[in-house]
């Protein structure tokens, strides 16, 4: 079987991409990724082997977009926080005051990572009559930054200080690994609210942990931990000023049709000998 394998449709980080698969798989032409993120393959041991490699970019993108705006919203207004108690038996006692949220319209978002999800989301966030502020390895063309009405921030520093919702939408790369630590946290307003749908790893769990306990930030959204899921007593999950989602970033019906439909577009393309449409390059 294994002489006849010629391509490989990733679903989830499965199956696991290991020395010993591609070993046995000495005609395998094609890895394509369900998703974007590539951080669970090693591309240069991958690449070693002549295998070409394609993620799916244009299929997701949209979603996981949505899904920021999602998190950054229910957590602005407390909606899971507010649903509790709206459903619980002594609602009664409850007030305005205990289910005040903060006000979306006007607030600083700040993006760190304004690739091709970063921008859509900055595309909704203006929508929201949003102030952006986006801070990303290489700058935006002045067109596309005024399009969204994006301030680029060269400094991450500068970004952290200013925004209200810092949305992270970074690749994990060892540059990435526990980007937002206790120094970043301490950066950010005691009123800010952190998102992420980029990697757990992205972000230091421990020190975001405390800075939620202490009121360092006032809440947090994640649609990423690590790992994934939490063990069910973590303390995380115990917490009312965050929102936790099983990364749900790309999961609606078409998002899944069309991310097959990329990575077929991908394998049909290589076992042709054309060029990869999503082709990704070990760096």
């Amino acid at each position: 079987i294994g002489e006849k394998v010629q391509a490989i449709y990733l679903w989830w980080h499965k199956p696991v991409i290991n020395k010993e698969l591609l070993q046995s798989l000495p005609n395998l032409k094609v890895i394509a990724n369900s998703g974007v993120g590539m951080d669970h393959l090693d591309l240069k041991l991958v690449a070693s082997f002549g295998v070409k490699m394609a993620n799916a970019p244009r299929a997701v993108s949209s979603t996981t977009a949505d899904t920021g705006m999602a998190l950054l919203l229910a957590s602005a207004r407390r909606l899971v926080e507010v649903h509790n108690i709206s459903i619980s038996p002594s609602m009664e006692k409850y007030c305005e005051a205990d289910i005040l949220g903060v006000k979306v319209t006007g607030a600083t978002l700040g993006i760190i990572g304004m690739g091709s999800i970063g921008y859509k989301i900055a595309l909704r966030a203006k929508a929201f009559e949003m102030n952006i502020l986006y801070h990303n390895r290489t700058r935006r063309k002045v067109q596309e930054e005024q399009a969204v009405g994006a301030t680029y921030c060269k400094k991450i520093d500068s970004l952290l200080q200013q925004a209200d919702f810092v949305m992270l939408v970074v690749s994990l790369t060892p540059q990435t690994h526990k980007l937002i630590g206790k120094r970043e946290l301490e950066l950010m307003k005691p009123t800010a609210t952190l998102i992420n749908i980029s990697r757990g790893a992205v972000v230091d769990q421990e020190a975001l942990l405390a800075a939620l306990q202490t009121g360092v930030i006032r809440a947090a959204a994640l649609d990423v931990t690590s790992p994934e899921p939490l063990p069910r007593d973590h303390p995380l999950l115990k917490l009312k000023n965050i929102i936790i989602t099983p990364h749900l970033g790309i999961k609606t019906d078409k998002a899944t049709y069309m991310i097959t439909e990329e990575a077929v577009e991908n394998i049909l393309a290589a076992l042709n000998g054309l060029p990869l449409p999503s082709e990704v390059l070990p760096s």
